[in-house]
């Protein structure tokens, strides 16, 4: 491998919006990432159902386009 072309790998500490905390490492310069979910929260992994609708998006696209019925065949 050639020398000093790869960045640093740093100890990062990753924050969820559910307010888990867990240390990993990246290469990411300011030592910290926020996540939207994470294994504590995602629904895959705790088997409930969560809305993760951020900003309204699916309201704001049925209110523009509504629902439509299922073509007949």
């Amino acid at each position: 491998m050639k020398p000093d072309i790869h960045p640093d790998y740093v100890v990062t500490e990753v924050t969820c919006t559910c307010g888990a905390t867990f240390t990993t490492r990246s290469t990411v310069e300011s030592g910290q990432i926020r996540s939207d979910v994470c294994s504590q929260c995602h629904p895959f992994y705790t088997g409930k159902q969560k809305l993760l609708d951020t900003g309204g998006r699916v309201a704001r696209f049925e209110a523009r386009f509504g629902k439509k019925k299922a073509a007949d065949k």
